[in-house]
């Protein structure tokens, strides 16, 4: 979880196939709907992301055990989250300063999320504490971001769950 840009992606399908999981990106279960007002440039509402959250939690409970990488910027869409899912959900925070995600922003293409609604992302954002979630500083090499998330797994400390 966290703000467009951070790495959910890379980091989720990272963790996943090192798990030997299914992954799934949040950003392919968006309504058409969201996904057009995000490519103008407006930023979703929380009735919009409402249908979008209902998505993510019944592909955590039908794909089981599943990667997800979502946004889930707050502690209500984290909580909606666990509902939905029907059992044990685990959040892995990806967290790195405006500028650093602003940067990798500017240098991806072929995406809707315009980076003219980055700060609206880190306006709606709640970070999770450490009873929510498992926090990574994204300012670190990829592989080395999967090895934590990785281990914090294999090692038996499950991520933190509420």
């Amino acid at each position: 979880m966290g703000v467009s840009g951070c790495g959910k992606s890379s980091v989720g399908a990272g963790l996943a196939e090192r798990l030997g999981i299914a992954f799934r990106d949040g950003d392919d279960l968006h309504p058409a709907a969201n996904v057009a007002k995000m490519r103008a440039g407006i930023a979703l509402t929380d009735a919009d992301r409402g249908p979008w959250l209902d998505r993510v939690a019944a592909t955590l409970r039908e794909m089981a055990p599943v990667v997800v990488a979502c946004s889930a910027l707050r502690r209500a869409y984290r909580d909606r989250l666990r509902a939905g899912a029907g059992g044990p959900v685990q959040f892995l925070y990806l967290a790195g300063s405006r500028d650093l995600v602003a940067s990798r922003l500017a240098a991806r293409s072929g995406h809707y999320m315009p980076r003219s609604l980055l700060d609206s992302q880190f306006a709606t954002l709640e970070p999770p504490g450490p009873d929510e979630a498992l926090t990574l500083d994204i300012n670190q090499p990829l592989d080395a971001l999967i090895r934590a998330a990785a281990g914090a797994v294999e090692d038996g400390r499950s991520l933190p769950r509420r």
